[in-house]
């Protein structure tokens, strides 16, 4: 099995067509077959050189590589369309010859017009074959007089075209709905259908597995096969990934890019098992399914015909289940850029031995509970932002007297009981905790909202014995490395008791 995924580096890697990329790549790495990257990068006006690099970046972030390729070479290459641009005339030359294909003169003004003329009599768009009957050795002398010509494929006289889509089963067109097409342009660059097929003859590729938008282009390939003298591979055309309005994910919904989700903070792991969910099951209501038990199970013949909606909701749980399971080291680099965004951290200071501690201890604050990186700031912010001391007093007067006086107490105490104390571990507040609790007899709730408000101002938040180390580890970060200043638990409980006491 030999498979391709041929992207235009015209824009971003959409997901839609990483959906694509996967699963050929789960075909091939699971049937023992070729995975072959080729860039069809013909068109002029939109392809660029950073395209293509953002594409190749993002599939190797998504965790697929290729067997053959731009950058890594092969037996079939070159494996850029712009640089086999000989090996197209060169066939198409070979069409003329036989007379399965012909010289066409007619100027892009001239066809502009035929189509307007077809679209206001309501006729479908068709080249009306004004070059087709042209004496050859009439139609060579022009061009060899320097008069610009294309060539055109001369389409069979015949019934219908049917090819077997291993998705959607026999799909059948009429011949009639197919005019002569373009091979080569007056340029000499490739039309795309012509392009395609002398790519996937020269490569061997043996099953295409791309977008249903795709179809009304495979008849004429099909056509093209014949006239190369071989037969077309397999096809499988995949539905459209949807946004949940049901119509074509774009940026109007949110993040629709592979990019995009990069950037938001979703792990690749995460991405890929949702994509490979998006139209295919594994079977037994499974969704978490690891990348090689995917490859195993995958079968492009029981992909759905029915479009995927992509479900925000539903990446955003496996995220999280991936980022619960992901190797703290791992998330405190990942970290790094979402706190730099948010101005919590300078950029390249993670380097540092303490800042990594930082961000390590910041690791559990976060894994499990955010959707996405990106919401990791909002999360830490508690970290970051220490408890205005009036605001704390004013929101325990606000309680009826007896809980007010309460928590008063419990400040008082837990500032008193950390002043002896160096920086606090887990263990280590679990500790003064215990201490306060005997010392005011305050517990559950009594005891441990007072010291929430001591630390973060705030009624809710993070576990405290998850928070309390990521303050304290922020705060023994030397100034100069980068982290604006914390302040740390023993300071915050004695700013606020001194409040409270009115010193």
């Amino acid at each position: 099995m030999r498979v391709r995924f041929a992207p235009s580096p015209t824009g971003h890697l959409h997901v839609g067509n990483a959906r694509t990329a996967l699963f050929n790549w789960l075909l091939a790495r699971g049937q023992g077959g070729t995975f072959v990257l080729r860039l069809e990068d013909t068109d002029e006006a939109r392809s660029t050189v950073a395209s293509a690099d953002g594409i190749l970046e993002d599939l190797r972030w998504l965790g697929l590589d290729w067997d053959e390729g731009p950058d890594t070479g092969g037996a079939f290459g070159p494996y850029r369309q712009t640089e086999r641009l000989t090996v197209y005339r060169t066939q198409a030359e070979r069409l003329r010859a036989s007379g399965q294909a012909y010289y066409c003169f007619c100027t892009p003004a001239d066809l502009d017009a035929a189509r307007e003329a077809a679209l206001r009599e309501s006729r479908t768009p068709q080249y009306a074959g004004t070059c087709r009957g042209l004496d050859p050795a009439t139609a060579q002398a022009r061009v060899d007089a320097g008069e610009a010509a294309a060539i055109r494929f001369r389409v069979p006289d015949e019934a219908a075209v049917t090819f077997t889509d291993l998705v959607r089963g026999p799909i059948t067109t009429d011949i009639a709905m197919i005019g002569d097409f373009v091979l080569l342009r007056q340029s000499g660059l490739p039309a795309y259908n012509f392009a395609v097929v002398v790519d996937d003859v020269a490569m061997a590729i043996s099953l295409v597995v791309r977008g249903e938008d795709h179809v009304p282009n495979t008849p004429r390939q099909c056509l093209l096969y014949r006239a190369l003298g071989v037969d077309p591979p397999q096809f499988a055309h995949l539905s459209l990934v949807l946004g949940p309005d049901h119509a074509p994910l774009s940026k109007r919904h949110g993040a629709s890019s592979v990019g995009d989700f990069r950037a938001r903070g979703i792990l690749p792991e995460a991405l890929r098992n949702y994509l490979a969910l998006l139209g295919w099951s594994p079977g037994h209501d499974e969704e978490i399914v690891p990348l090689d038990e995917l490859a195993r199970r995958f079968r492009v013949e029981d992909v759905t015909r029915s479009a995927g909606v992509f479900d925000p909701d539903k990446l955003a749980w496996m995220n999280r289940h991936y980022l619960k399971e992901a190797d703290p080291g791992r998330l405190a680099g990942l970290l790094e850029p979402h706190l730099v965004a948010a101005g919590h951290l300078a950029a390249g200071s993670g380097a540092a031995p303490a800042v990594q501690t930082f961000l390590r201890t910041c690791v559990p604050l976060i894994a499990g509970t955010v959707d996405q990186l990106a919401d990791a700031p909002e999360r830490l912010r508690p970290v970051f932002e220490a408890p205005r001391p009036a605001a704390v007093v004013e929101h325990l007067a606000s309680e009826a007297a007896e809980a007010a006086e309460a928590g008063r107490a419990v400040v008082i105490a837990f500032a008193q009981e950390l002043s002896a104390r160096p920086r606090l571990t887990r263990e280590s507040f679990r500790e003064a905790a215990q201490q306060v609790r005997q010392r005011t007899g305050q517990k559950g709730r009594a005891l441990f909202h007072p010291i929430r408000l001591a630390l973060t101002g705030a009624d809710s938040g993070p576990e405290l014995d998850l928070l309390v180390p990521a303050i304290e580890a922020g705060a023994d970060v030397p100034r100069d490395l980068g982290l604006p200043p914390i302040v740390g638990c023993r300071e915050r409980a004695a700013i606020c008791a001194a409040a409270i006491l009115g010193v």
